[in-house]
């Protein structure tokens, strides 16, 4: 296998440490250990005061496993989870499904390992684009994937809420996806970081796991949705014991098994992750009504489309120049950290000038102050620069 560069990974580590401010995360702002142990309920503060730092049980700890399970709808039990980390969720899962040659269906942009594991196993990728729409939207078309998806295709890799976008699907078009799958007798990956953080909660899709049992490995995690991206905690479900096996199997040659005491934190944020989910989506609620007063007031740089999901967006700038270079700038004048399009690999984000801003942190206000810094200047350069019309 050979992977190429994982470009946002990359740009990441070059910056993500160094950069004051950051206005481009994915995830929602992360808790502090007093935090967490403060929400413990008495079963698993008792586990963490008597943990033992010995190895743990390679499929996860049980009781995590049986939390996860009841997230999903009753006929997803704790054998039918795998714990571990969630890029080594994407990692194992297509080498349990595929082989070179299979055709793959992934959604594009997206992140990077969805769709590069498989490029680099010698897998035929074909990929699902969004159509944009004239408010400058991205919208991904089921129509569009019927057209992809054949009888050669081995599976169909998904992420929604989308990243970057903030796309979601409607019911009635996560129900047709649904159907092409089984009808194709196709695999559908369902990359789930982001689900539970629907800003209408009946817009939430029912997992992968609940509503195609048979050929679905859906992954989620604590990273996102409840802002514990450090304790590397994620999980795969899947129903098919086959898969489920050679999963376990592969997890031998990686990881092996999790972290003792990051199990135990994952279980204390699961069993109180109501109160966690109300607090990250206050704080994603907060800051979309500075983002839309925020643009509002710079109309002429970009266009606002708020996410229909999830803590990132993706706009569109008008500033007549890259966006890779528009963040570099940003990095040089106001050590303000945003994500450029180039890093998705995907041309047409990266014509439409498209800034990936994370809505999930509570520094935004603050660092939008330097991006509304920088976008005046450029636009007092552009009048200073305009001709005066002849009288």
């Amino acid at each position: 296998m050979r992977l190429k560069p994982f470009r946002i990974e990359r740009y990441f580590a070059k910056h993500e440490f160094a950069a004051e401010h950051l206005l481009c995360c994915s995830d929602c702002e992360p808790l502090q250990i007093k935090q967490l142990l403060e929400l413990a309920d008495s079963d698993s503060l008792s586990r963490w005061e008597n943990m033992n730092l010995a190895y743990t049980e390679s499929q996860g700890l049980p009781a995590l496993r049986e939390e996860i399970a009841g997230m999903y709808g009753p006929n997803v039990s704790a054998s039918e989870v795998l714990v571990l980390a969630p890029e080594e969720g994407i990692f194992l899962s297509m080498q349990a499904l595929l082989q070179a040659g299979d055709e793959v269906v992934v959604m594009v942009p997206g992140y990077q390992s969805l769709s590069e594991v498989a490029s680099g196993m010698g897998c035929s990728i074909k990929a699902w684009g969004p159509a944009l729409q004239p408010d400058d939207s991205l919208v991904f078309e089921v129509d569009t994937l019927a057209k992809l998806v054949s009888r050669q295709t081995k599976a169909v890799v998904v992420n929604f809420p989308h990243n970057p976008t903030g796309a979601l699907l409607s019911q009635c078009d996560w129900g047709r996806l649904i159907c092409l799958c089984r009808d194709s007798q196709t695999w559908l990956f369902s990359d789930e970081m982001y689900r539970l953080l629907e800003h209408d909660p009946a817009d939430r899709l029912p997992s992968a796991c609940e509503v195609l049992e048979e050929a679905s490995i859906t992954l989620s995690g604590v990273s996102k949705t409840i802002g514990l991206p450090g304790l590397r905690i994620g999980w795969l479900v899947c129903q098919d014991p086959q898969t489920m096996r050679r999963l376990q199997e592969l997890r031998d040659y990686t990881t092996i098994c999790n972290s003792a005491p990051s199990e135990i934190l994952a279980l204390m944020a699961l069993r109180a992750r109501g109160k966690l989910l109300q607090r990250s989506m206050a704080i994603i609620s907060h800051n979309l009504r500075l983002l839309s007063a925020f643009f509002g007031a710079h109309q002429g740089a970009a266009t606002w489309v708020p996410p229909k999901a999830g803590p990132i967006a993706f706009p569109a700038f008008h500033l007549g120049q890259s966006s890779l270079l528009t963040c570099q700038e940003l990095l040089d004048q106001h050590s303000l950290l945003l994500l450029p399009a180039e890093v998705w690999n995907h041309e047409p984000s990266g014509a439409q000038q498209r800034l990936r801003i994370g809505c999930g942190r509570s520094s935004l206000e603050a660092a939008l102050a330097h991006l509304g810094s920088y976008l005046t200047k450029l636009e007092q350069d552009k009048s200073d620069h305009t001709p005066d019309k002849p009288r």
